[in-house]
């Protein structure tokens, strides 16, 4: 991901000027990327290794199993659905991008997922239907991630878990910046292709919550007032390893430039007990 850099003032203005929001932004950005999405180190689950990893880790941090009912947030092109689907889950995917959802669509033609064209942040699902929710990559785009983080506890059941995996792209090391400009050297040397428009790219950044960059100590105390409980952080145990070794020389060096900014975190909302006056803690 791209720092934060000062806007092209003509296209701050044509923006600011229209009726054309930070949300239309974010579609149109994400529409886009749709195409080239899982050519992307960290998109595409690779290998079969990459994805036992992924299995275990989020079986680690929430309970899930077969016939457990799943909302995947901001679903993308499916990725995270093949795990919920090796789980056994009924699973509901909502993404704010139609091109996302076709590509998901073929992805799994033949599965049981419900695809949904909608909001992460409102969601318009019902009250305590869902076992888990769970998203990847997506907290760090919100505009208003309190209101999401209230959203996502109401629709989940009574003890139902919370997953969130995400991470901090704005603020890095010197070695990280380094790291990243060495990727950037044997991009060009090699001609790869260049996969996201970086203008469109800032211009998100300077209009999203977390645009100073998004730290799971702080997500966690935002999900705690939201009314989650057994708030849990950690890293990507065994995640980047496997991605390193599918990876090129340019990818290997993101992924050492963002691989301490990365985290996962797990929360539940309270069973009915927890939330009766007078009940024991």
């Amino acid at each position: 991901m791209l720092q934060e850099t000062t806007l092209d003032a003509g296209q701050d203005a044509a923006h600011s000027s229209s009726n054309f929001g930070l949300k239309d932004e974010i579609r149109t950005y994400w529409s886009k990327r749709a195409e080239t999405f899982d050519l992307s180190y960290g998109h595409r689950i690779r290998s079969t290794g990459e994805f036992d990893a992924w299995s275990r880790l989020i079986a680690h941090h929430a309970p899930i199993g077969p016939g457990d009912r799943v909302l995947e947030l901001a679903s993308g092109t499916g990725e995270v659905t093949r795990l919920l689907l090796g789980f056994g889950c009924s699973v509901d995917a909502i993404d704010l991008c139609e091109p996302m959802i076709e590509r998901a669509k073929t992805k799994h033609r033949g599965s049981a997922v419900r695809f949904h064209l909608g909001d992460a942040e409102n969601t318009m699902m019902p009250d305590a239907l869902y076992d888990l929710v769970i998203c990847r990559n997506l907290v760090w785009t919100l505009v208003d991630p309190q209101a999401a983080l209230a959203d996502w506890l109401r629709v989940l059941k009574p003890g139902g878990a919370l997953v969130v995996v995400d991470g901090d792209w704005v603020n890095r090391s010197r070695r990280a910046r380094l790291l990243q400009r060495l990727s950037g050297w044997v991009d060009r040397l090699t001609a790869a292709p260049h996969l996201w428009d970086e203008a469109a790219h800032r211009r998100i950044m300077r209009g999203v919550f977390f645009r100073n960059g998004l730290k799971a100590p702080a997500l966690a105390t935002m999900a705690s007032a939201a009314g989650f409980v057994a708030i849990r952080t950690g890293p990507l145990t065994g995640i980047r390893r496997r991605q390193f070794a599918s990876a090129s020389w340019s990818e290997r060096l993101r992924l050492l430039a963002t691989y301490d900014d990365t985290f996962i975190l797990s929360a539940r909302k309270p069973t009915l007990a927890a939330n009766t006056p007078g009940a024991s803690p």
